[in-house]
């Protein structure tokens, strides 16, 4: 049996989407199909007094106007993780209240999506107005007990009596703004009606069969008669995991008006109705001995919310993985204001959290005057601090010392400003990185035909990190087939349930699913290799051989905690004369576990790399204090990374497969990359100046020698 998984192997959808023949949620072809524009608040905080909309229903080819005073009936759906849930709890034009600028309060139907939109621009909206909160600094806070935590003698203000007499000690203030997704496939969602009681609704969502429960909820309908069809996501990051209200708007006013209706978000809708991430404050406190032993970690976290959802950035994940000490406090609050509300971004709560976390190990390191990946190996826990659980696998030490070899760590100079180049500052950097290995139930179908092919069917997707490849690959290995005999389906409501395409979850869920329906099917056969099956096949006359398999994580879960490791290491140049920073060489080793495609995980990496040099240099969406809207509302006012940006991103994996965590022993790949990489590049920068930055993004006047 010839070995496929750990190969290199190209993207089974890549040929589908580079011609165009792949269909994306607002591309299908429906007739009679409907436009809806949407309506958007220009306050933040205040009450409608009255809108007019009779100008706008007189405009040609205008079939409705749904307001909050005509909305169709939308019921509560649970609004839990396993049943069902929505990304705002609050139900869209469920009354006349304005709580963020942007806030949906109507929707225009009408022939053509021009005539939609220029009808939704003659309705008129009076308000009454009040001040909004836009500033944290001024907004009360809401403590979140579920992630405080203490250990130790640490508790709330006794920190500098606890670490008496340490060596040194750290406190210092991180700061990120607010991200925007900003995926090239833009939400969109087309809600088609059969009947009263029956609908088929086309929409990028990470997970296919929660968004069909939710649906289900939302529309007071049975389960089996809502059809959630996603094969293809253009981007997603996180942003299109449960719907946002106007999804939810669609499908009531589809059913309405008895129409099939599509909603396409626009570039400036989309900075405040489907989510972004939060706005971090952070406050770090260390403490360690003169044998550089951390004797204290104390971590708050400030996040800013909306009014109408308290959504957690939960970076006081990240202290009780990464490094042991004998007194530890997490403290985490929310900053409630008048901005749209927030979601999950790539690596939420991890990624702002080791940003604070690795630039203050850092600063520390320095302080110590000891090599920061010295720091880091002497200090690094086996056991999750929270649980005491162990490490299902771990092969952080490997990744720092791996690390530290490739890039030629031991050279650097040991003083900032030590290195120029070209008349530019040159700076070495380095931070971890560490990622959950989330694992959930999953299920595949797998069927072997007469002609000599394979299909996988589930309802799990890909959100473009290759997972139509991998499943192709677990199912060619196991069944001893070439990868193109195999054909996958995935994103569709009526196959199985194959779980969610986030979190970096889907190739350690789905993956032992799809081998374990081809062993099912091999012994089903009696047969050891596909191709004594398809010879048993075609002497029976039958077409067919089909089996349906799920697998769920197993009782290990209660001996071991389960993570993913890397680090990072990086060069920077600075011209600070004109404050221009540029990220000149990269390597990041990575510890995942089993490899399944060498390749779209490689990719992974590159890509999450790329987010985060984007994070630290440039990425940043502010509000108003005025109006409380975004200053930035599309591609070309929100910046993020092009080719000249970014350098060659060697990608190196080092350790074994987890078989721990699953059959295959694969940990999720998609979002590990991101974590740790603005403190790298922060790390560099010190390195290369001698100025510690700890706002992001690196703007050109933070680096601008004054």
């Amino acid at each position: 049996m010839s070995k496929v998984i750990g190969t290199s192997v190209n993207r089974k959808d890549g040929r589908a989407k580079v011609t165009g023949n792949a269909t994306y949620a607002a591309e299908h072809q429906i007739p009679g199909l409907m436009y809806g524009y949407l309506v958007t608040a220009t306050i933040a905080n205040g009450r409608i007094r009255s809108m007019d909309i009779e100008t706008a229903k007189r405009s040609p080819g205008v079939l409705a106007i749904f307001t909050h005073r005509n909305v169709p009936k939308i019921f509560k759906p649970a609004n839990d993780w396993q049943a069902s849930k929505i990304s705002e709890s609050r139900l869209p034009l469920s009354d006349d209240r304005i709580y963020y600028a942007g806030q949906i309060i109507g929707l225009v139907v009408a022939d053509t999506l021009e005539r939609a939109r220029d009808a939704a621009n003659l309705v008129q909206v009076e308000c009454e107005t009040q001040p909004p909160l836009i500033d944290t600094n001024k907004a009360s806070y809401i403590n979140q007990k579920d992630y405080e935590f203490q250990k130790g003698q640490l508790t709330k203000d006794n920190f500098a009596t606890v670490v008496a007499g340490a060596a040194a000690t750290l406190e210092a203030t991180y700061t990120t703004e607010v991200e925007l997704h900003s995926p090239l496939e833009p939400h969109a969602i087309i809600a088609h009606w059969h009947n009263a009681d029956s609908v088929t609704i086309y929409e990028p969502t990470q997970w296919v069969v929660i968004s069909q429960r939710t649906y289900a909820d939302l529309l007071g309908i049975p389960r089996e008669k809502v059809r959630v069809v996603t094969p293809y996501i253009g981007g997603s990051f996180g942003g299109k995991i449960f719907p946002w209200p106007h999804a939810i708007l669609c499908t009531a006013v589809a059913r309405e008006i008895n129409r099939p209706l599509k909603v396409v978000v626009s570039r400036r809708q989309m900075t405040t109705n489907t989510g972004h991430r939060a706005s971090t404050e952070q406050i770090l406190r260390l403490a360690a001995t003169s044998k550089s032993k951390l004797m204290a970690i104390e971590h708050i976290v400030k996040n800013a919310t909306s009014t109408v959802e308290n959504f957690v950035e939960p970076c006081t994940s990240i202290p009780p993985v990464m490094y042991s000490a004998p007194n530890l406090r997490l403290q985490q609050d929310l900053a409630v204001l008048n901005v749209p509300t927030p979601t999950y971004l790539r690596a939420p709560g991890e990624n702002p959290g080791m940003w604070a976390l690795e630039s203050a190990m850092d600063e520390l390191a320095w302080t110590l005057q000891i090599d920061p990946v010295q720091l880091r190996l002497l200090n690094e826990t086996q056991a999750h601090q929270k649980t005491n659980l162990p490490f299902s696998a771990k092969y952080f030490a490997e990744c720092l010392r791996v690390g530290a070899e490739q890039f030629g760590w031991s050279q650097r100079p040991k003083q900032p400003r030590a290195m120029t180049r070209n008349g530019l500052q040159i700076g070495w950097g380095m931070a971890a990185a560490s990622f959950p290995c989330y694992r959930r139930a999953g299920t595949a179908k797998v069927r072997l035909l007469s002609d000599g092919t394979a299909h996988v069917l589930t309802a799990g997707n890909d959100i473009g990190t290759g997972t139509y490849t991998i499943v192709a690959m677990t199912a060619a290995e196991a069944l001893g087939l070439p990868v193109e005999k195999v054909r996958v389906e995935l994103g569709d409501s009526i196959m199985p349930d194959g779980g969610l395409a986030g979190g970096s979850s889907m190739a350690g869920s789905l993956m032992p699913a799809v081998n374990q329906a081809c062993q099912d099917l091999l012994k089903q056969a009696k047969a050891k290799t596909a191709t004594e099956a398809i010879a048993m096949l075609r002497q029976s006359g039958r077409a067919a051989i089909e089996v349906t398999a799920s697998t769920t994580p197993n009782d290990k879960d209660k001996k071991f905690t389960f993570y993913s490791w890397g680090a990072h290491f990086c060069e920077v140049s600075v011209d600070e004369e004109i404050g221009r920073l540029q990220v000149t060489r990269w390597l990041s080793v990575i510890n995942v576990g089993r490899i399944l495609n060498a390749k779209t995980a490689a990719s992974q990496i590159r890509g999450s790399v790329i987010m985060g040099i984007g994070q630290a240099l440039m990425e940043e969406c502010h509000f108003d204090p005025a109006s409380g809207y975004p200053v930035v509302y599309d591609l070309a006012t929100y910046h993020i990374p092009t080719h000249a940006d970014i350098p060659r991103i060697e990608v190196v994996f080092v350790g074994e497969p987890d078989l721990n965590a699953n059959s295959m022993g694969a940990r999720g790949v998609g979002e590990i990359g991101i974590t740790g990489v603005a403190a790298a590049i922060a790390n560099a920068i010190y390195h290369a100046t001698g100025k510690r930055l700890r706002s992001l993004p690196f703007t050109p006047d933070k680096l601008i020698t004054q």
